[in-house]
């Protein structure tokens, strides 16, 4: 554990959620939910000091790009260090609602992955919900957010979603739940249309 993130841990209990980052084996079943196999647009909310993150980094291809939402601003600038030269990682210092607005701006259509360690559990409802549903939106057509938590009470909010799937992870202190939403692929005719209509819509790579 860095001094850093134990510094921030007390300085900002609710936001960093754990005393200690996220072990190296929950770090590589969190990525093993992805695949790496082609080039991948992932973000990722609440990196911390970028345990996953780096994980991330370092499976992805040359083409893939990997944006991250650090609302702590020392985090941020420890993150920007780390990444200062990987062009594929963009370091955001804001909230994770934002995600639409940055895909914009960068001309990105959307995600293929989103990950999030942020602690779910604290939000009001109204603001669980809103992010539930730009996160749902801003992913590509068979996309998958991936969480790890140390509850499993999203699963009641996260209707959007296709279908998720959790485990309880005990090699972690504290044991985690990894859940997987998976958003729905767009089907034949669906795609059709939105060709004929020359709406913009992200490529279905859930294949």
């Amino acid at each position: 554990m860095s001094v850093l993130f134990f510094k921030r841990f007390l300085q900002r209990p609710f936001q960093v959620a754990s005393i200690i980052p996220s072990s190296k084996a929950l770090v590589e079943r969190v990525a093993s939910k992805m695949d790496f196999s082609q080039p991948r647009v992932i973000a990722e909310y609440g990196p911390g000091e970028g345990v996953h993150s780096r994980e991330i980094a370092r499976r992805m291809s040359p083409d893939s790009q990997l944006l991250l939402f650090e609302l702590d601003r020392a985090f941020a600038r420890d993150l920007e260090r780390q990444f200062a030269g990987d062009r594929r990682v963009h370091v955001i210092h804001g909230d994770a609602a934002s995600l639409p607005y940055e895909l914009k701006r960068r001309g990105i259509a959307c995600c293929d992955y989103i990950l999030s360690g942020i602690p779910f559990s604290i939000l009001k409802v109204d603001k669980k919900r809103a992010l539930l549903r730009k996160t749902h939106d801003a992913l590509a057509p068979g996309g998958s957010f991936v969480i790890y938590q140390v509850t499993n009470e999203l699963k009641q909010h996260a209707t959007l979603f296709e279908h998720g799937e959790s485990e309880y992870f005990l090699q972690n202190i504290p044991p985690m739940f990894i859940i997987v939403f998976h958003k729905a692929p767009l089907n034949d005719r669906e795609y059709r249309t939105k060709r004929r209509r020359s709406v913009a819509v992200c490529e279905d790579r859930s294949a």
